[in-house]
């Protein structure tokens, strides 16, 4: 959710003063299920809230087709829209040739976004634990979905996104730029309790570098009317393995018949 509209009752916090109150102590399992449940409860209005953000930003559309000719470049490959939401991401990502499918937490938001785009598969899962084998993706985008995971996560999730791309894959991250907290508590007239942490491009730019990402171009742009703060999105690459070609597996040929499915144990909806 980008947190911004009028449509929900907020309070701000900084980074620090969350932590001073014990936020950052909160279990793993009841901050995804918070999130979930509150996006559940949402899917709805949310989707017909932001139907057609993407077509009124330029630059973000400019992002992802950078990011959708890097990902061909390095080899291609399928592309996982991580908190895909509506799937309006995964849809724009399709219509520019890219293999793409949609991973969200919320399974209301994965029938809606089936629904709607029912030539596109979307699957259930956590970023936190893709239901994706290893070193199978040309790309990995999550759009504005990492924001509602505490910053000292973040090396754990980025380094669950390297585990699934391939060598030479690359990677998308679009967040709100700061260093305070937006919290929820009502949206579209819904009770909720999502955390939105703002974070920082360098912030950003040194865990991906810590993951062993390499960055590839970062673009931030000015806060809209509709927005409280800039916007950042950071593309990065996986590198290539020692003696291995861009989106070259380490595995042996053979090993890994093409008629394998990308997703690991889970069903896709509209696959």
């Amino acid at each position: 959710m980008r947190g911004s509209g009028g449509q929900v009752r907020v309070r701000h916090d900084t980074v620090n003063d969350r932590h001073d109150d014990g936020a950052e102590e909160k279990n793993a399992a009841a901050v995804l299920a918070a999130t979930r449940a509150a996006y559940d409860a949402i899917a709805v209005p949310y989707a017909e809230r932001f139907v057609a953000e993407l077509a009124a930003q330029p630059c973000a559309r400019s992002i992802l087709q950078a990011f959708a000719e890097l990902v061909s470049e390095g080899g291609g490959g399928r592309i996982a829209d991580v908190g895909s939401g509506p799937g309006n991401v995964t849809a724009f990502l399709d219509s520019l040739g890219g293999d793409a499918f949609g991973v969200d937490l919320s399974r209301g938001m994965v029938t809606l976004a089936s629904r709607t785009h029912p030539h596109l598969p979307f699957v259930e899962g956590s970023m936190t634990a893709l239901p994706i084998r290893d070193d199978v993706l040309g790309g990995v985008v999550a759009w504005y979905s990492v924001i509602h995971l505490p910053p000292d996560r973040l090396p754990a999730v980025l380094a669950e996104f390297r585990r699934a791309l391939r060598p030479g894959g690359c990677l998308l991250l679009a967040f709100q730029v700061g260093t305070d907290v937006l919290r929820l508590d009502e949206a579209f007239g819904q009770e909720v309790a999502l955390d939105f942490y703002r974070l920082t491009p360098d912030g950003v730019a040194g865990a991906l570098d810590a993951a062993g990402f390499v960055e590839v171009a970062r673009l931030i742009r000015a806060a809209t009317d509709a927005e409280r703060t800039p916007q950042a999105h950071v593309i990065s690459r996986k590198p290539a393995e020692r003696g291995l070609r861009s989106g070259e597996s380490s595995r042996p040929k053979g090993q890994e018949p093409e008629d394998v499915p990308v997703v690991r144990g889970v069903g896709m909806t509209g696959a």
